[in-house]
């Protein structure tokens, strides 16, 4: 293939990409323990039942749990796509009701860490992806590295998962103060996740903002308060999801409810929307002088 030849492809990709609006967005607690890549998977299961076509990017780089926890069988994941061994393409597993997994790199590699070679890769990646998405659902590392800021500031909508412990709670003040203060995220979509009730969640919420209120500049909305439920570790046991294995169970209607606001929830119509646009807020790091160098 003849160079120019090669960059009018690239520019048809990209074409194609931009009649694709995609609704970003990032998952992410505090701490570990909250259930986040739980939520996260059966998050995505529930809106793909509802006939959107979903993308998981398992952000949580150490672990890369999602396959883990769904039995999916990996053979590449994203370390061969900034290689340039593999295509995103071809990195896909399916999951559940037909959502997508990009499976992480199961190494150490940080991916505020790239080269900037490595950068282009992955948005050239990105942008060459035949496969159609609604919703990019990006399940972060717990706690709050790099990583985790670059995703939440590039992501549409943030949720914050957390429960009824005041480390949990803590932990999730700490990530909404530093993406407030440095990373200039005001809005937050909090999930009570593992409470005995719905007023044990509306509690823990009332918690979370007393504080919030106080010291930062922000913007909480409890989006879903999911119960404790004995069927959610039954499920994980036989490595399924908890919405496929027990559709009826009090924590799999929290989350297909949650799933029904969340695919109302706007994509962006300028810019914003488009995939590119969450990549290059991605890759861009915020300024290290701001943070007092921390």
């Amino acid at each position: 293939m003849h160079s120019h030849e090669h960059i009018d492809d690239q520019a048809a990709g990209l074409r194609t990409m931009k009649t694709n609006m995609v609704k970003v967005i990032a998952v992410t607690g505090g701490k570990g323990g909250v259930g986040k890549t739980n939520v996260s998977l059966n998050l995505a299961i529930a809106m793909a039942q509802l006939g959107k076509r979903v993308m998981v990017l398992d952000a949580d780089l150490g672990l890369a749990n999602c396959d883990v926890m769904l039995g999916l069988r990996v053979h590449k994941n994203l370390s061969h796509v900034l290689s340039g061994e593999a295509e995103l393409d071809d990195i896909l597993i399916e999951g559940p009701a037909g959502i997508k997994i990009i499976p992480a790199t199961s190494g150490s590699q940080n991916m505020t860490e790239l080269s900037p070679a490595e950068h282009a890769g992955l948005i050239r990646a990105f942008s060459e992806m035949k496969t159609r998405v609604d919703i990019l659902l990006i399940d972060t590392a717990a706690g709050i590295s790099d990583m985790v800021m670059s995703f939440s500031r590039a992501s549409q909508d943030v949720l914050v998962v957390v429960c009824d412990e005041p480390s949990s709670i803590t932990d999730a003040y700490a990530l909404m103060k530093i993406l407030s203060r440095d990373h200039e995220v005001q809005r937050f979509k909090i999930i009570a996740n593992m409470v005995r009730s719905l007023r044990e969640g509306q509690e823990l919420f009332a918690k979370l903002t007393r504080v919030t209120d106080r010291f930062l500049d922000v913007n909480l909305e409890l989006v879903a308060t999911i119960p404790y439920d004995e069927n959610v570790r039954k499920a994980a046991r036989k490595q399924r999801a908890f919405v496929e294995a027990f559709p009826k169970t009090g924590a799999s209607l929290a989350v297909k409810s949650l799933a029904m606001k969340v695919v109302k929830w706007p994509t962006p119509a300028g810019a914003s929307g488009h995939l590119e646009f969450f990549l290059e807020q991605l890759v861009q790091q915020p300024d290290k002088t701001q943070r007092g160098l921390a």
